[in-house]
């Protein structure tokens, strides 16, 4: 099979199916003074994949979410007449192969396309790099500017096989899979291997691709791996691990690989939808929840009562915090309050009349990296420390269009442009709003800086800063993984599926093994629910 052809096809969903599906309509009945076994607090990804595994168990499942969509941050919008949007979440890589196929995902719309080449990153001196599936395709792009770093390039990607063969092995070994494991656990795994301990835990990204590149446009080229959707320098310690945990995937097969999801990332959240209802699941849009109380349900915000013994919470946890209110045991309330969450992102969307040109013809194919040097990196990083916004940011972008045409209009596409660093609060007062404007412009301008008349194919832009995705999307501090996936908040150190209020559980990205589209927290949550209640129908939460 062609690496780049679709990987799980399903019956074709067109993009305006899609977005009325995720926008479904009311249930039959009134749901005040209802009764149910399980209320699910948000429909995001995570909280569709625990319903749908306690509806599959014969339990009875309600969803509630606040919004007029499913899916979260892996949700569709039409921000412009006939553009589909995936306004957060963009691609998949992470989303465990085990809930595609236990839910059946694939006979449920499911269509990703993998990414081929899968990088791409331009240079100031007129170079570039491109990585692809076919490892010697790579080596050979490396080989025309840094053919020193050949060996190195092929010496980390074995070290990201070797740690996800030793913690991700394909099974029920996984240590993504139910428990989170302690860092004894995970050392066990690795064998006491200096190489694969440092990267996990203490190395930074800069020095961690120091140790095999010396030419300084590869450090340029994936500094970036190393920050994404974290408030941390890439001279931080700890941050080589957000690299392995972007690369640590196996979706369709494909270890370490991303792809596109066709009709964008909300068709995870249909998929997700329609095994949910499939099993038996009710889903209610449009239904915000004001109160959770342990073992008796939900009130919600216009003071009706919907009852449950159990309750999951795909909130993020600062909300389900406040949802629980004085019911929120201490313990719990701390461990919330000790995780970083203030995010540094921000996302830019835009419609475009043609792809840019980056001076070769496969890149808008790729994901492309937009950056400096690593050190223009962290003082991108310390202004924002200072409440400020630098001249040119470090951009991911991602091209869905040249994969799939079907989310704009005929000779359009759709550019999601993830980028770093910038402020929550600006250190002069004034707000987001008054600021977007510049700040998409300098997202514009780095861009430019590589693909020259970027501005010119420009038709619609739509920017949304950290308050903007806490607003919209209920994600505190704006972050996009429910708080920082640094290792002293990862593994055995995420939130716990139990929160201590009995009856009362989180399946969010705040949870084990952590933040993308995985859909693996909202399976172990469900799954210790059900331990849990087998023997006592309230729980321990």
């Amino acid at each position: 099979m062609s690496k780049t052809m679709p990987l799980a096809i399903g019956p074709a969903v067109t993009p305006a199916e899609l977005l009325a599906a995720l926008q479904p309509p009311p249930p039959d009945g009134p749901l005040a003074g209802t009764s149910w076994d399980v209320i699910v607090v948000g429909g995001g990804h995570n909280g569709l994949t625990a319903a749908a595994y306690l509806a599959r168990s014969g339990r009875r499942v309600l969803v509630l979410e606040r919004r007029d969509r499913l899916g979260g941050a892996a949700t569709l919008e039409e921000l412009w007449p006939g553009y589909v949007i995936s306004p957060c979440a963009y691609l998949a890589g992470l989303f465990h192969q085990q809930v595609i196929d236990d839910l059946g995902l694939r006979s449920h719309g499911l269509e990703i396309v993998m990414g081929d080449p899968t990088y791409f990153a331009p240079f100031e001196d007129g170079h570039s790099f491109t990585a692809w599936m076919d490892p010697a395709r790579t080596a050979e792009s490396i080989r025309t500017f840094a053919p020193q770093d050949v060996e190195g390039h092929l010496a980390r990607e074995a070290l990201f096989d070797r740690i996800r063969d030793a913690l991700r092995p394909v099974g029920d070994r996984d240590l993504w899979l139910d428990h989170a494991p302690t860092r004894d656990e995970i050392e066990g795994r690795l064998g006491g291997d200096e190489e694969m301990l440092s990267t996990m835990f203490t190395d930074s990204q800069i020095d961690h691709l120091r140790r095999y590149y010396t030419d300084e446009r590869m450090v340029t080229a994936y500094a970036g791996q190393g920050i994404i959707g974290t408030n941390a320098s890439p001279f931080d310690p700890g941050t080589a691990s957000i690299d392995f945990h972007h690369a640590s995937g196996r979706q369709e097969g494909q270890p370490g690989e991303w792809g596109f999801v066709m009709g964008g990332v909300g068709a995870v959240s249909h998929a997700l939808h329609r095994a949910a209802v499939e099993a038996g699941a009710v889903v209610a849009v449009k239904h915000p929840v004001a109160r959770i109380i342990p073992t008796e349900g939900v009130e919600l915000a216009d003071g009706g009562m919907v009852h449950a013994p159990l309750i999951i919470a795909n909130a993020d946890p600062a909300v389900t915090c406040r949802l629980l209110g004085s019911d929120a045991p201490s313990d719990f309330v701390t461990a919330v309050g000790a995780v970083p969450r203030e995010s540094a992102t921000v996302k830019a969307t835009f419609a475009l009349s043609a792809l840019p040109d980056f001076g070769q013809p496969h890149a808008t194919m790729a994901q492309v990296e937009i950056a400096r040097s690593a050190e223009a990196l962290h003082e991108s990083y310390l202004a924002a420390r200072r409440g400020e916004v630098s001249d040119e940011l470090w951009c991911e972008l991602y091209f869905q269009t040249p994969y799939d045409p079907s989310i704009a209009p005929p000779g359009c596409h759709v550019l999601s442009a993830f980028c770093q660093y910038v402020p929550f609060t600006w250190a002069d007062g004034r707000s987001w709003d008054e600021r977007r404007s510049e700040v998409g412009n300098r997202v514009i301008a780095s861009i430019e800086r590589f693909a020259p008349g970027f501005g010119d194919l420009i038709e619609h832009v739509h920017i949304d800063g950290p308050p903007d995705l806490e607003e919209r999307v209920g994600l505190t501090g704006g972050h996009i993984f429910h708080g920082s996936c640094l290792p002293a908040h990862m593994w055995d150190r995420r939130l716990p599926y139990r929160t201590g209020a009995p009856g009362v559980y989180l399946c969010g990205a705040g949870t084990h093994p952590g933040g993308s589209v995985i859909g693996a927290n909202g399976r172990n949550a469900a799954r210790v629910v059900m331990t849990d209640t087998s023997s006592d129908p309230v729980g321990r939460g």
